[in-house]
């Protein structure tokens, strides 16, 4: 996601905060959203093979006197990963982003967020969306609602539900509105 503009990778983000606390945060998260997002049993089998992150030098990276030392490969043994296709680098960008897009979408939906301008804020405030991009609202206006709905449409084909488009963001697609005329 550097690529695309974010300031970390969600890899480098999970070492950062330490494993453990993104673990409690997921587990939150799934207890408030078990619909859409499922705790992480990869994390947990890191935190079991007592890997944290930065805090204690090893997570998915190693650290040698708190300085990033290069990716730890005995992860992927550990995590018993072995590639089954080589996935180009713009879909890895493509999926992380709209599922947090589609997230965001979700949030105003449900009154999480009171406008698309203060998700916009929020994002790139908050989780360091990419500023350049306006926010995941000002990005969906940018592209059209309707290809993002398509294209979360055909990830939702090859991946399942998880890339469901929000409601609203369908009814926006179909009624061609943006998000900036109506919050």
């Amino acid at each position: 996601l550097v690529d695309w503009g974010f300031p970390v990778g969600p890899i480098t983000l999970f070492d950062e905060v330490g494993l453990d606390v993104a673990t409690k945060s997921g587990e939150i998260l799934a207890e408030a959203f078990s619909d859409r997002v499922e705790p992480s049993e990869v994390l947990k089998k890191m935190i079991a093979d007592g890997r944290l992150g930065r805090k204690n030098g090893r997570g998915f990276y190693l650290y040698e006197k708190g300085k990033k030392a290069g990716p730890d490969r005995s992860v992927y043994e550990l995590l018993q990963v072995h590639a089954r296709r080589e996935v180009p680098e713009e879909e890895i960008q493509e999926r992380l982003a709209l599922g947090m897009i589609n997230e965001a979408v979700r949030c105003l939906d449900d009154g999480v967020l009171r406008s698309a301008r203060d998700g916009d804020v929020g994002a790139v405030f908050g989780i360091g969306f990419p500023p350049f991009r306006g926010g995941p609202f000002w990005y969906i206006d940018q592209v059209g609602a309707g290809r993002i709905l398509k294209r979360l449409r055909s990830l939702e084909e090859r991946f399942g539900t998880r890339y469901a488009p929000a409601p609203l963001l369908v009814r926006k697609a179909e009624a061609g509105e943006r998000f900036s005329e109506t919050t």
